[in-house]
């Protein structure tokens, strides 16, 4: 069973009778949110899933609850490889349930096989400047083990040009601004997904 839906969620995007035509048009079809790290995907997904009555999971807590250890214990025992398999797992786990909002990982793009079962749903990028990722990041205690020690803008800028071209591959992209708020961002997402189903001929 996935994990109960997280309570935190004091204001929503819109919901009202659009969201509510949309959920149904989406038939439980789940939606993976990518992007960079400091993109706002979880800040984003919690409004977003509010609004079409889903549930919202950040996979990175579920592979830390699976796991009992954090990431960066992960990545410091075992390495990225082997911190990436266990992701694959967790979002193979993941895509055989339904009616989602799914948080993913920064890098869960970079594995080919991720595809496969982000393709069973929605894929939505947010995208966000470089300048803006380093803002919340700074601003971000949680520990980035890709981003240690003191070169972390030139790695977020190495990291960023090699995963655009992976992000561009989503279904949609949403972009952010300096001043976006998470509940504005996550509308913007409810206004593209119909232009989305409607080219899909109703179901990605």
């Amino acid at each position: 069973m996935p994990p109960a839906p997280d309570p935190a969620t004091p204001r929503t995007a819109e919901a009202g009778p659009a969201a509510g035509a949309l959920r149904r048009r989406l038939e439980g079809i789940n939606l993976y949110l990518v992007g960079m790290m400091g993109a706002g995907k979880s800040a984003v997904g919690r409004p977003l899933a509010a609004a079409l009555g889903y549930r919202f999971i950040d996979a990175d807590l579920v592979l830390e609850q699976a796991c009992g250890r954090t990431i960066p214990e992960i990545f410091a025992a075992e390495g990225e490889e082997a911190f990436r398999s266990i992701e694959s797992s967790v979002l193979d786990q993941i895509a055989q349930w339904h009616s989602l909002v799914v948080a993913t990982g920064g890098g869960v793009v970079t594995r080919p096989r991720n595809w496969g079962s982000l393709r069973q749903g929605v894929v939505v990028w947010l995208d966000a400047p470089e300048e803006l990722l380093l803002q919340r990041l700074r601003a971000d205690p949680t520990p980035r083990p890709l981003l240690t020690g003191p070169d972390g803008a030139p790695r977020l800028r190495a990291l960023l040009a090699e995963r655009r071209p992976l992000y561009g591959e989503a279904d949609l992209s949403v972009e952010q601004a300096a001043g976006d708020d998470p509940e504005r961002v996550a509308q913007r997402v409810l206004e593209k997904l119909p232009v989305i189903l409607k080219r899909a001929g109703g179901c990605p």
